[in-house]
């Protein structure tokens, strides 16, 4: 049996703030967050940094330079350094723990960047006592399985890379069930996939009855056309994330799939 995890029990498809919803804001700003969650959002993503002295962050790139009015790279500088830089000049980069602590009734979907974050990211949650309302996903298999070895507690988390090829090849040809049954029963209950990889679609329906065959969810990241929101909820996928937030809303308003969060 599938292991069940609070933080994808949510009535409908789940809706995702990604990086606080960066198309309607300066993204990862708590500024961002906080509007997402007063249109109704209870899923918000965001990624992990920790800086040389372990201070953990809420920002998506290895720099600073991309967003900021500062430059270098985050994990190679201390905090007294990056608190002074400036998105778009303006909001300070967010502590991981003032987000967790600032929504209680908010679910984040956590990507772990480096694995000098894996430590002060486990201590954030523990801290905040986030457990049910965290779920832990990378580009790295071996530092998912290092955060979540580090936390010490069974939580949500996504499958990696090689996961995600797993379930594409047993999409379309067999021999890959068995792996994949390992990766359910193992605590993996979810699969978090692009649209498209390299001119080939990945999100189709068969890559769709596999997962759902497993007991696993299928989040679809970055899906900012409102078009193409509707057709992969046609599809069947169980979330999406998208910087289009009031695009998301609406869609799935219309379709009476739209569920606010309490702090609305």
């Amino acid at each position: 049996m599938q292991r069940r995890y609070a933080f994808l029990d949510h009535p409908g498809p789940l809706a995702f703030a990604h990086r606080g919803g960066a198309a309607e804001g300066r993204e990862n700003t708590h500024a961002a967050f906080a509007r997402a969650v007063e249109l109704g959002y209870t899923y918000l993503e965001t990624d992990a940094h920790a800086t040389s002295d372990g201070v953990l962050l809420a920002f998506h790139d290895h720099t600073l330079d991309r967003v900021t009015d500062r430059r270098g790279r985050i994990a190679e500088l201390p905090y007294r350094l990056v608190r002074q830089a400036r998105i778009d000049g303006v909001d300070e980069i967010p502590l991981m723990d003032d987000l967790l602590g600032s929504w209680p009734e908010a679910r984040f979907n956590i990507d772990v960047k480096e694995a000098s974050a894996i430590a002060p990211l486990a201590e954030a949650i523990r801290r905040t006592n986030s457990y049910d309302r965290v779920c832990l996903t990378s580009f790295s298999d071996e530092r998912l399985v290092r955060a979540r070895a580090a936390v010490g507690r069974p939580v949500c988390s996504s499958l990696g890379p090689r996961g995600v090829a797993a379930l594409r090849a047993a999409a379309s040809t067999s021999g890959y069930g068995r792996l994949l049954a390992r990766l359910a029963r193992a605590g993996v209950p979810c699969a978090q996939v692009p649209l498209g990889f390299r001119g080939l679609r990945v999100t189709t329906p068969a890559l769709v009855r596999t997962a759902h065959a497993l007991g696993m969810q299928i989040h679809v990241w970055t899906v900012n056309d409102p078009r193409e929101m509707e057709r992969l909820l046609d599809l069947g996928v169980d979330g999406v994330m998208t910087d289009n937030i009031s695009g998301l809303r609406g869609v799935l308003q219309a379709r009476g799939q739209w569920h606010p969060g309490a702090a609305a």
